[in-house]
């Protein structure tokens, strides 16, 4: 489409005007910050020729999104996490460093307080799937280990469903521990299924209108903290996982992050003599290391 200047002339008028109205703010960055949208968000509305139903249309769809957001469903979260931005955030903000454990979304399904286990428990607290015994080290970027590291995990049931998604305000499948004096940790956990962001809703509908599945591949969440380290938030995924082929609806797979759930026949023993019963089990080792605070 071809714009004539005086058309041209007419816009780009009205963004320096908008530019000239952030002259008098007096935090810095927050003038950087609202500066450089208002370039990149008229630059995007001149490159597709907005149409006015379509920008109702989107006002609409936001308006939707937050009406469908509470206290346990994040649906701006969701939306910026089927567009890449979450990823793209967590990328800006957790550089390379060393041999440093990458970091991916955070999730919708974080939950404060979660009930403190030890080394050893099980963090299922009754949720329904394939047992799985998880274990490893959190170290720093030299190799050492770090005692007393608080490990955040959660994650969902063989339905694909998170505690907070029923309505009988059960806890399961979320859990805190601690390194111990060597660096190690392991519990209990169930092995990771593939399931559906909330597609109920806007983004829900979003997704469908542009052919994109809402599943996302099986992972388990962990969030690490230490003293003057980075906080790393990040997932494990499972080898083999065939969702691993189509694609994650949020983008947040690496492949430093893919680990061999072994699954273990019924009857063989388990590492700490726990009786499973005569089902499968699987086991699994990630090893965390935590870059440091501000890098």
């Amino acid at each position: 489409m071809t714009i004539s200047a005086q058309q041209q002339a007419v816009e780009e008028d009205l963004v320096e005007r908008v530019l000239a109205s952030f002259e008098s703010c007096e935090n810095p960055r927050l003038k950087l910050v609202m500066k450089s949208l208002t370039v990149h968000l008229h630059d995007f509305i001149r490159d597709v020729r907005l149409t006015e139903e379509e920008w109702n249309y989107a006002i609409d769809f936001l308006t939707k999104v937050g009406h469908i957001t509470d206290d346990k469903r994040q649906e701006f979260v969701l939306l910026s996490d089927t567009l890449g931005a979450s990823m793209q955030t967590i990328a800006v903000n957790n550089e390379a460093y060393e041999d440093a454990t990458e970091a991916t979304v955070f999730g919708p399904f974080f939950v404060d307080d979660a009930p403190l286990v030890q080394n050893g428990d099980d963090i299922a607290f009754g949720a329904v799937g394939q047992p799985a015994w998880v274990e490893g080290t959190v170290k720093d970027t030299e190799g050492n280990p770090i005692p007393n590291a608080r490990i955040e995990v959660w994650e969902c049931d063989e339905d694909g469903l998170y505690d907070v998604q029923y309505a009988d305000e059960r806890s399961a499948g979320r859990a805190h521990l601690y390194s111990d004096e060597n660096g190690e940790y392991h519990f209990w956990g169930l092995t990771p299924v593939p399931y559906p962001i909330p597609h109920d809703g806007p983004v829900g509908q979003m997704l469908q209108a542009v052919g994109r599945s809402p599943v996302r591949c099986a992972h388990l969440h962990f969030m690490v903290t230490a003293p003057e380290k980075r906080t790393l938030v990040t997932h494990i995924f499972v080898e083999g996982d065939p969702q691993l082929e189509i694609g994650d609806s949020v983008f947040g797979v690496k492949d430093s992050l893919i680990k061999k759930f072994d699954e273990q026949p019924a009857g063989t023993a388990t590492p700490d003599g726990r009786d499973v019963g005569d089902q499968t089990w699987a086991r699994t080792r990630f090893d965390i290391v935590l870059a440091p605070e501000n890098v």
